[in-house]
């Protein structure tokens, strides 16, 4: 009989892929939510058709060489034309949900309320009608990285005036499909919006044009304050009659120290409260970790500044932002290992030099298309008992998980096994961790534009012919196994 490999906490193993022995054959609670999740940009196209506005995005891939491959999103799934074919992909898997976004600049083409774009709001109408009739669950994500260009031009996240610019365009959403939508999701990973593409900017515009340091902060603290302003507003003006619940998708690589001595384990719990506790400690408690308030602070004073690079929360700002989340929605894809990077961490004003932490992947798990994503479920069991133990033991919904692979993969086993450990790391922490976790979400429906890497890697369950003017959809073997996973809640029955 065959064997492949097969990753199990973290080290790679030879495994009889039909037997099944290391798999739990526990079945997934009855109330438990299965989904599938794309982004507007990355699926829609129709980029400059019916009253769409140009997006950072549109600006941004037109203007600098920032795709590996040289593609742009201008048609990608072309799911603004062919949301019905989305429709029937998503029923053929048996989703509980499916979560999309919504395209700011598709709506509001300028960015602001004096002109609604009527093209836009049929497109969704039609989308969230046409799930409904198909007993899919809209979730909706409010922003997904899409800022129109004009509010790009004055600032974007960094200018504190988008926190009423956002809220508005929220309040919109909120009259025009509230009555359909029982899960908002404000903004999706500001980690990565915040932090992670400021290295795209100085990579091509160069350390000294790029105000690192400070730029993150903004756009973080802008998030923050945009969010819970949304989230009070929801509760105050639509939560009684529409009854629908919110909350903001974090992301993270979990860090584990890299070995049990105390240097590495205080390195990783630094990198967690960079990453994660960044935006979920103020949700939680009210304020920014201490250890980020400290090494940033520090450093700022050590670099010449008459101020810390960290902003502060007024008082009110804080009352606002305490509590204002329904669930935590976590966006894992992997892990990595943490040790002190040894640096003064004052040399340069930027985000990785304030938590000065050196992160790196085993060796040993297995890797994926993605040079950053490699196997390791362990991580993701821990990350959710972490969740549990240090955030007042939430419910947690996980609204992306997925595995990168070569364009026109069809038999994409391996995305199978990466699914196949996940959920049954998920499985250990629900019966054997008390963890409240309640949905699982794929990422990603389709093969669709993944940013900076264009075509590059895929990550869908259906594979898009984007050489075929249709884009046609096929499913490949993980829609298969996904949808099994649907239909028993089991992973034991192939």
């Amino acid at each position: 009989m065959q064997c492949k490999w097969i990753v199990t906490g973290c080290l790679t193993l030879l495994f009889n892929w039909t037997s099944c022995q290391e798999i739990s054959n526990l079945t997934f609670p009855d109330s438990f939510l299965f989904g599938a999740a794309s982004s507007a940009y990355q699926i829609e196209g129709a980029w400059n058709e019916s009253g769409k506005g140009p997006s950072k995005w549109d600006f941004i891939i037109h203007a600098v060489p920032i795709v590996v491959d040289g593609s742009n999103a201008e048609v990608a799934c072309d799911s603004y034309h062919r949301y019905n074919e989305d429709i029937a992909a998503l029923k053929e898997l048996g989703v509980n949900y499916y979560r999309f976004s919504i395209a700011w600049p598709r709506l509001l083409p300028r960015g602001f309320l004096n002109e609604i774009n009527p093209d836009g709001v049929q497109y969704y109408n039609n989308l969230i009608d046409g799930l409904l009739a198909e007993g899919i669950e809209p979730w909706v994500t409010i922003f997904h990285a899409d800022t129109p260009f004009p509010i790009y031009y004055l600032g974007d996240w960094n200018n504190a005036n988008i926190v009423e610019y956002f809220t508005d365009y929220a309040d919109l959403l909120f009259q025009l499909f509230g009555d359909r939508i029982k899960t908002w999701l404000t903004i999706n990973e500001p980690l990565m919006y915040c932090a992670t593409f400021i290295k795209n900017a100085v990579r091509f515009l160069g350390q000294v044009s790029v105000p690192t340091g400070v730029t993150e902060y903004l756009c973080g603290h802008n998030v923050l304050r945009a969010h819970a302003k949304t989230y009070r507003l929801y509760e105050e003006k639509y939560k009684s009659s529409q009854k629908g619940r919110i909350s903001i998708v974090l992301n993270t690589d979990f860090s584990m120290p890299a070995s049990d001595s105390e240097a590495d384990v205080n390195a990783a719990q630094t990198k967690r409260d960079f990453d994660l506790g960044w935006f979920l400690h103020p949700l939680v408690y009210g304020d920014y970790p201490q250890r980020m308030i400290d090494n940033i602070g520090n450093h700022s004073s050590a670099q010449g500044y008459p101020f810390s690079r960290l902003p502060s929360f007024t008082v009110k700002e804080k009352k606002d932002i305490i509590g204002a989340y329904d669930f935590i929605a976590i966006n894992h894809y992997t892990s990595e290992l943490t040790v002190p990077n040894n640096s003064s961490g004052i040399t340069v004003s930027s985000y990785d030099d304030d938590h000065n932490i050196a992160t790196f992947k085993d060796p040993s798990w297995a890797g994926s298309a993605a040079s950053w994503l490699k196997v390791c479920p362990q991580g993701f069991r821990e990350m959710l008992v972490y969740l549990k133990n240090h955030y007042k033991n939430p419910e947690i919904v996980i609204t992306e998980q997925g595995y990168a692979d070569e364009p026109n993969t069809l038999n994409d086993m391996e995305r199978i096994n990466y699914y196949r450990l996940y959920l049954n790391d998920a499985l250990k922490a629900i019966y054997e961790d008390g963890v409240k976790l309640t949905a699982y979400t794929a990422w990603s429906l389709l093969d669709s534009f993944e940013w900076d890497s264009g075509y590059s890697i895929r990550f869908g369950l259906y594979h898009v012919d984007f050489e075929d003017g249709r884009r046609t959809r096929t499913p490949k073997e993980s829609a298969r196994f996904y949808k099994n996973v649907i239909s028993t809640r089991k992973l034991t029955d192939l």
